[in-house]
């Protein structure tokens, strides 16, 4: 039996999408794939779907630096409202307890809000994709099932108080892989002794991205209707843009030679620890590489000759 033929373009390049209200990441991620006639794309980390914002789509070559940006911090604008918790920690779910925020000052909310800085351990809630024996955690809540859940060590850089109007709030917080928001409001609702829940969230931020270059669905079908292909086309980054943080490493034409065999290659002047990427003729993007013990450059993740 022969090989399926690869259907749509092989494109190469990461998309910055606004993801609507109301839309799984997955759904989103559907539509602009089938927008762009692309052979293979990918996210960069789910929002959930009353969520809003920053949602990488990478096309092509780009889909192996998706893990490095799910990996990577991120910021979120995030609306609570004090009072009342619901089993979601959010607006989609029904309110199982109520409170009395009136008594919550402005003052007393930044001195608890300073208690979530820095590196603490989280419980996952029960609403979240994260498996157990094969089941997704949501499933299970669905059916009114609640599991042992293992704290996970997060980290929140930063967090400032942007508006206070009783019994609601926004904030601006800028955290590693893997916090949960809605656990960090319902935790300070805690905190404050009168829950709390995310009434909006919006994704300002993953990695070396944020939300001035972002592009609606909305646009993307109007140019994709009015068939402005081309200028679709311009709208996606370059692959190495996902890793503009990173410090780079240069490769002669030998280094850059033995690097694509697999080989890892002592390269002088290169960091002396941690993830690196890699060019060769100064300009061309070719990969990830890695700093080893003894200082060689290996190559972790290298990409295909992209035209």
């Amino acid at each position: 039996m022969g090989r399926r033929r690869n259907r749509g373009r092989n494109i190469n390049g990461v998309l910055l999408l606004d993801k609507p209200q109301g839309m799984t990441s997955n759904k989103a991620l559907q539509e602009v794939k089938f927008l762009y006639k692309a052979a293979k794309a990918g996210h960069t980390g789910s929002l959930d779907p009353l969520a809003t914002g920053l949602l990488p789509i990478c096309f092509g070559e780009a889909t192996k630096l998706s893990a490095f940006l799910l990996d990577a911090d991120k910021r979120y604008l995030v609306k609570v409202k004090l009072g009342e918790t619901t089993t979601t920690a959010d607006a989609e779910g029904e309110v199982v307890e109520t409170g009395d925020p009136s008594g919550v000052t402005e003052a007393a909310l930044l001195e608890t809000m300073k208690e979530f800085l820095g590196e603490q351990q989280q419980l996952p809630p029960m609403y979240s994709a994260i498996k157990h024996n094969g089941e997704r955690l949501y499933k299970l809540a669905r059916q009114g099932i609640e599991v042992e859940r293992e704290p996970r060590t997060i980290h929140i850089h930063g967090i400032d108080l942007l508006s206070f109007d009783l019994p609601e709030f926004e904030m601006d917080v800028r955290c590693s892989k893997g916090t949960y928001v809605r656990t960090l409001a319902e935790d300070i609702g805690k905190r404050l002794g009168c829950g709390a829940y995310v009434s909006g969230l919006r994704r300002t931020g993953v990695g070396p991205y944020d939300d001035q270059s972002m592009l609606t669905l909305e646009q993307i079908q109007e140019a994709f209707g009015e068939k402005r292909f081309a200028e679709m086309d311009e709208w996606m980054l370059p692959l190495e843009s996902a890793l503009a943080d990173w410090p780079e490493v240069a490769l002669s034409a030998d280094a850059a030679f033995y690097m694509k065999q697999g080989q890892p290659i002592l390269v002088p002047n290169a960091p002396t620890s941690g993830w690196v990427r890699l060019y060769a003729n100064k300009t061309d993007f070719i990969g990830v590489g890695q700093i080893l013990d003894d200082g060689r450059v290996a190559p972790k993740r290298l990409m295909q000759a992209v035209e």
